[in-house]
């Protein structure tokens, strides 16, 4: 698995993920998940500085899109 980065903020029903520095950004299409292997949905962008970018994550579930600020996220 390759870590896709942090929720540092949600926005417009996204989660945005700060990739870490020196990382390349999770491919659009991407199933992510969390910790604990629960999908969390896929990445739908990717956007921001080409040395540290932001992904876009659309949540499967949108209820527990405010319970994944902070959360670190993986890609499948």
């Amino acid at each position: 698995m390759k870590r896709v980065g942090e929720v540092v903020r949600t926005a417009q029903g996204l989660a945005l993920v700060r990739v870490p520095e020196g990382s390349e950004p999770t491919r659009v299409g991407s199933e992510v998940v969390d910790e604990s292997l629960s999908t969390v949905g896929r990445v739908v962008d990717v956007f921001g500085p080409v040395e540290r970018p932001y992904v876009a994550v659309s949540p499967a579930d949108r209820s527990r899109l405010a319970g994944l600020l902070g959360a670190k996220l993986y890609a499948r």
